[in-house]
C-alpha cells in the first residue's frame, strides 16, 4: 500500500478490458478509483468530483482524450488535476497536442505495469503537495486579512480615543468657563447652558457607542433575543431626540401590531444611532421618518431623511471599519463613523441585514431587517 492511497485516480477508456487491467493495478497499489467510457462522461464526472489524477485512452469516440483533456483545463478551469495519457499510438504529432492541451506525461500501450504505476505516484505526490501548497496560502491569506481588521480596529479605537473624545471634552470645558465668567447675561448663558445640553449628549452617546463597540470586538457582549414591540422602542426614542436644536420633525409610522424577534438592547442602539444620525444629516426645520412593514419572515424598516444624501463613492466606505470616512454634519457636527458600523455589526448579530439607498441632494433611507417575532 502507498502513502497517498486516499488519492482518487479517474480512469477513462473506451475499452472495457483496458478498464478493467487498469482498475486491478490501481486498486493493488491502494488507490481509490473511478471510471468513465467516454470524454463526455469524464467531463461530468469531474464536475462533481475532482479526482487526484486522470488516465486517459486518446483514442476515443465522439470526442478523443486529447480534446477531453483541453476541456477539462480551460472550459472547467481544473489545470490542478495531472492527466496522463495512454495509447498505442507514438507519433511526435500526437505527443504534442497532448502536452499543448495540458497533459503531464504520455505512457505508450501496452503499459509496463512499474512504470505506470511510478508516473502515477510521481504526479500524485506533486498534485497533492501543490493542494497543500494551496491551502496553505488560502490560511495565511485570510490570516493576513484578520490581522489588518485587527490593526484597523485598534487604529479607529485609538483614534476616537485621541481625537473625536478630546474634542467634545475640550468643548464641555471651554463653555463651562463661560459659564462661569461674571460678565455673561443670563440670555447668553442660557445658549451656553443649551449647548453643554447638547454636547453632554453627544458626548455620551459617543461613549456609549464606544463602549459597546469595543465589547462586541472582544465578543463579551451577550445576544439576547425576545419578543419585542417595535414600535415601543421606536417612540421611546422619538422622545428622546425631538426636542433636538434643528427643530427636525420625527415621525413614526410603526405600527403598534409589529413584533419583532431581537436584542432589546441592539435594537434600541441601531434605532438610537440612525436617528441621530439622520439628524445629523438634515438641514434645520427637516424632518426624519421611520417606517416598517413585513416581508416574508422579516421587518424592515427604514429611517428616512430630506438631508444632504450621500456620494455613490461613500455609500460602501460608511461600513467599513478599515476606511476612514467621516463627514460634518449641516450645523458642523462631528462623527467618527463607528455608529453606523456598530449597527450593521447588530443587525448582523440578530440575523438581520442593514443597507442605505440615498441620493446626494435629496436624503438618505436606511434599511435594517430583523427576524419578526
Amino acid at each position: 500500500m502507498n502513502q497517498y492511497q486516499d488519492a482518487l485516480i479517474l480512469i477513462v477508456d473506451d475499452n472495457p478490458q483496458n478498464i478493467q487491467v487498469l482498475g486491478q493495478t490501481i486498486k493493488e497499489e491502494g488507490y481509490k478509483s473511478a471510471f468513465a467510457r467516454n470524454g463526455i462522461q469524464a467531463i461530468e464526472f469531474v464536475k462533481k468530483k475532482k479526482p487526484d489524477l486522470i488516465l486517459m485512452d486518446v483514442m476515443m469516440p465522439e470526442i478523443d482524450g486529447i480534446e477531453t483533456c483541453r476541456r477539462i483545463k480551460t472550459e472547467l478551469g481544473l489545470v490542478e488535476i495531472p492527466v496522463i495519457f495512454l495509447t498505442g499510438l507514438t507519433d511526435s504529432w500526437n505527443k504534442t497536442k497532448a502536452f499543448e492541451a495540458g497533459g503531464v506525461d504520455f505512457v505508450t500501450k501496452p503499459f509496463v505495469k512499474e512504470e505506470l504505476l511510478a508516473r502515477v505516484s510521481v504526479n500524485v505526490a506533486r498534485k497533492l503537495a501543490e493542494d497543500a501548497l494551496r491551502e496553505s496560502e488560502k490560511k495565511l491569506k485570510s490570516a493576513n486579512e484578520e490581522l489588518t481588521k485587527a490593526l484597523a480596529t485598534k487604529d479607529k479605537f485609538f483614534s476616537i480615543i485621541a481625537h473625536d473624545l478630546k474634542s467634545p471634552f475640550s468643548l464641555l470645558l471651554n463653555l463651562s468657563e463661560f459659564l462661569s465668567d461674571e460678565d455673561v447675561t443670563q440670555t447668553e448663558k442660557n445658549e451656553i447652558i443649551q449647548d453643554l445640553q447638547q454636547a453632554s449628549k453627544q458626548t455620551f452617546n459617543l461613549l456609549k457607542n464606544l463602549l459597546e463597540w469595543s465589547r462586541t470586538q472582544g465578543g463579551r457582549i451577550e445576544f439576547e433575543p425576545e419578543r419585542l414591540d417595535l414600535s415601543l422602542l421606536v417612540d421611546k426614542n422619538i422622545q428622546l431626540m425631538e426636542a433636538n436644536p434643528k427643530n427636525i420633525s420625527l415621525v413614526s409610522k410603526v405600527s403598534d401590531t409589529i413584533n419583532v424577534l431581537a436584542d432589546k438592547n441592539m435594537i434600541d442602539t441601531i434605532i438610537r444611532n440612525l436617528l441621530s444620525n439622520a439628524i445629523k444629516f438634515t438641514p434645520k426645520n427637516g424632518k426624519v421618518e421611520i417606517t416598517a412593514k413585513i416581508k416574508d419572515k422579516f421587518v424592515e424598516i427604514c429611517v428616512s431623511d430630506n438631508g444632504v444624501g450621500i456620494k455613490p463613492e461613500n455609500i460602501d466606505n460608511i461600513f467599513r471599519i478599515d476606511i476612514k470616512h467621516t463627514t460634518l454634519g449641516t450645523e458642523k457636527e462631528k462623527g467618527t463613523g463607528i455608529g453606523l458600523i456598530l449597527c450593521k455589526e447588530f443587525a448582523e448579530t440578530n440575523g438581520g441585514t442593514l443597507w442605505v439607498e440615498s441620493e446626494l441632494g435629496k436624503g438618505s433611507n436606511f434599511f435594517v431587517t430583523i427576524p419578526v417575532s
